[in-house]
């Protein structure tokens, strides 16, 4: 799907949503039959979901038969730069709130260190949404404010799935001899910052995306399969990302309206 196409389809849907709530009641069955067929794509995810551990065998097999086991090679290479990633953009993240809240930087990340946990040991940023909340609460945070900026977070500032969805694209191509030019990497870029809004907070929610951009950008979208047995350990620390971007954003933005307390 070409990238205009992808504007032409996000910018449909804002008018759809736009032009249903101003239609009120009489948009109801067709919002309702949206939703029933949501609830159906999901559960037929599920059902692929099932099969996938006997899919991500037989893609290993597959790859292991052809070039031994030098791929195992690939997934240690692949985990220790996506750490030093995840490790710089923490250093980023951490910098900019001791900017920003000095010493009660050191109290937050000991209110979120449970749901940080939670997060990293369910590989979902979804599952601590409630826990954040309360600790938010308990740091001082008011609950206006929490209510409003950590659900538009959630959606919206993704930064461990955001970094990782670009990540795993280019690995990918690299896997594949796919050379991206500069300027295709930056359209990577932008393409998938306007994707990715709104993607569920939930396990492997982003290799949908990954998939999506792979066939956009002429990379074998079946590549997707050679980080399928990887995904688990990113995703514990893209979630651990996710919860400290909103968690950080949720306390700058209270203590800029002047309604951080403590």
């Amino acid at each position: 799907m070409a990238t205009n196409e992808i504007l032409q389809l996000v910018v449909f849907s804002i008018f759809f949503g736009v032009a249903a709530t101003a239609l009120g009641d009489y948009s109801k069955p067709v919002i309702k039959a949206l939703d029933g067929v949501a609830h159906i794509i999901l559960k037929m995810v599920n059902y692929v979901m099932a099969f996938a551990p006997l899919g991500v065998f037989g893609a290993i097999a597959a790859v292991i038969a052809v070039k031994g086991l030098e791929v195992f090679r690939f997934y240690g290479l692949y985990l220790f730069y996506f750490l030093i990633g995840i490790a710089v953009l923490w250093a980023v993240l951490l910098s900019v709130g001791y900017l920003i809240l000095g010493g009660r930087m050191t109290i937050l990340l000991k209110r979120i260190a449970q749901p940080l946990l939670i997060a990293f040991s369910t590989t979902s940023s979804e599952a601590v949404f409630p826990k954040l909340t309360e600790e938010l609460e308990r740091f001082g945070c008011r609950d206006k404010i929490v209510s409003f900026i950590l659900p538009l977070g959630y959606s919206f500032n993704l930064d461990g799935s955001m970094m990782y969805m670009t990540f795993a694209s280019l690995a990918i191509a690299q896997a594949y001899g796919v050379h991206l030019s500069t300027g295709e990497q930056l359209t990577m870029l932008l393409v998938l910052m306007l994707t990715s809004k709104g993607i569920a907070g939930v396990p492997r929610a982003s290799l949908v995306v990954v998939t999506a951009t792979c066939a956009m950008f002429n990379i074998p979208p079946e590549g997707i399969a050679l980080i399928i047995p990887i995904d688990h350990f990113c995703d514990m620390f893209r979630s651990m990302t996710n919860v400290l971007g909103n968690a950080l954003a949720t306390s700058v933005v209270s203590k800029w309206e002047g309604e951080l307390e403590g």
